[in-house]
């Protein structure tokens, strides 16, 4: 006798009579899922049969037309809220801040309304005992369609093992499974392969300190293109993590070498684009970190209400957790409200971000995602800048500019053009724009970027009174009035 049903991929074997009886009652061609009391019916048959929960889950999927991910619930007769509470126990066994996964979330999952993140597959994984594929979620947690097939093959019950398949046909199916054999062997990243891939991009971080924005775009946007090959194609969760923190700390160079070459629309939605990896990613640390990098976009540009938000956000994000990214955070929001004129809250943050850095393990000094003191005393000088205090800030930029080394970027600029513009609230136009002048000559072209002029502009909105119309102010303006390339 012959049963037609839907075909299974990666099951090689018919239907067992046990399995028969249950497509026969329920009928293969139903368009809507089946009752949970049907999963059951299979659920206790198979398991007296001795069948494996993987194995039913791949039945109930198939027979009852829920996704693979309820499929593995429902093998196992669990409900929504014990699957819920034992996910959350689990995930407080490893992290205490791990994911938190309720009923409803589960069920979303399940249907497809929502999606969870790479880490939540991780748990996910962990609680079946299965892959992300058993799950239905693929490398990227992108839930999988119910399968209501259209298409159906004949399995004919025979004692012979191989069944009866014609030689063409045979031949056919070796070939297919080799090349799919191959193309999942090619689809996952080896260690060592992932390991040159994060080698590579911390010596991009490292070079990012002092290669020009517009040259360093090439090469960050040709490791992104490798990374994204990668993440296109079948992984592990864990090797998907991975590849997405890469996306988010590429993207976030990226926006930041746009934001110093005035592209703000560009730069903004690249700083967008990192935020949402390092959502996917789950890493705590580099959510914050990324939050703290795009505060300094609207610091330079506007709005300030935005730094402020974006620095305090990452901020309390790294609470109770002594880090670089923390004392950035802080000195961040510290730096943009200072420019409010928020003086007290501004010393606040400052000695908040001091405690910090002081309790904090040595931050590297070549890497674009360190913290170095140096970087924390640019921060202070910013601070105590805008706040006119003219001789604190003075000695943290002196203190920091013998810190920065012969090869390096724009910061050092940046501090000397903080110095000019204290000689502006001080009332020393000339002094200020002289020195203005000499900084922005001094920046080589490549590097002398709309970040540089901006602040070099500033000089100028400083001045008291009638300062702005001294001859010293006209020729910083004039300056800054010229096109690129013609200095």
């Amino acid at each position: 006798r012959s049963l037609t049903v839907r075909h299974i991929p990666g099951v090689s074997q018919g239907p067992t009579s046990t399995q028969q009886d249950h497509l026969l009652h329920r009928g293969v061609n139903s368009l809507q899922p089946h009752k949970p009391t049907c999963a059951r019916q299979i659920r206790l048959s198979e398991e007296a049969a001795g069948k494996t929960p993987q194995q039913i889950a791949n039945l109930v999927h198939e027979h009852c037309g829920v996704s693979k991910l309820r499929a593995q619930r429902l093998a196992r007769g669990k409900t929504l809220a014990q699957a819920g509470t034992e996910l959350r126990q689990l995930a407080q066994q490893h992290d205490h801040d791990g994911p938190r996964v309720e009923g409803d979330q589960l069920g979303s999952w399940e249907t497809g309304g929502r999606t969870p993140r790479l880490t939540t597959v991780d748990l996910l994984c962990q609680y079946y005992q299965c892959t992300p594929f058993d799950l239905g979620l693929g490398s990227s947690g992108a839930p999988d369609t119910v399968l209501r097939a259209n298409h159906s093959v004949a399995f004919t019950e025979t004692d012979d093992s191989t069944g009866s398949v014609p030689p063409e046909l045979g031949a056919h199916l070796d070939t297919a499974r080799r090349a799919t054999d191959r193309t999942l062997a090619q689809g996952s990243v080896a260690g060592g392969q992932l390991d040159l891939l994060e080698e590579r991009l911390l010596l991009l971080r490292q070079e990012y300190l002092y290669t020009p924005p517009a040259k360093m775009l090439a090469q960050l946007l040709l490791e992104l293109a490798e990374v994204e090959s990668h993440s296109m194609e079948r992984q592990t969760t864990t090797v998907q993590i991975r590849l997405t923190e890469m996306t988010a700390v590429l993207a976030t160079l990226i926006a930041d070498s746009l934001m110093k070459l005035g592209d703000n629309r560009r730069s903004r939605g690249w700083y967008e684009t990192a935020r949402h990896a390092a959502e996917e990613s789950g890493n705590p640390e580099l959510r914050a970190r990324v939050r703290a990098q795009a505060a300094m976009l609207p610091y330079y540009y506007g709005p300030l209400s935005a730094a402020v938000s974006l620095a305090r956000e990452a901020r309390l994000m790294t609470k109770h957790r002594p880090s670089a990214t923390a004392a950035f955070a802080a000195a961040a929001e510290a730096r943009a409200l200072a420019q409010q004129g928020n003086a007290a809250d501004a010393e606040a943050r400052i000695r908040e971000a001091r405690a910090i850095y002081d309790r904090m393990p040595p931050s590297p000094d070549d890497d674009a995602f360190g913290f170095p003191w140096r970087r924390f005393l640019l921060y202070l000088s910013g601070t105590y800048t805008a706040l006119s205090q003219g001789s604190r800030a003075r000695k943290v930029q002196e203190e920091a500019l013998a810190l920065y080394p012969a090869r390096t970027g724009i910061d050092p600029a940046l501090l000397r053009l903080e110095a000019a513009i204290c000689l502006a609230h001080e009332r020393s136009a000339t002094e200020a724009c002289q020195l203005a002048v000499q900084t922005y000559l001094q920046v080589p072209e490549d590097h002398r970027t709309s970040i540089i002029g901006a602040r070099a502009r500033r000089v100028i909105e400083e001045l008291p009174g009638v300062n702005g119309r001294t001859r010293a102010a006209m020729e910083l303006r004039e300056l800054l009035g010229l096109p690129s390339g013609s200095m």
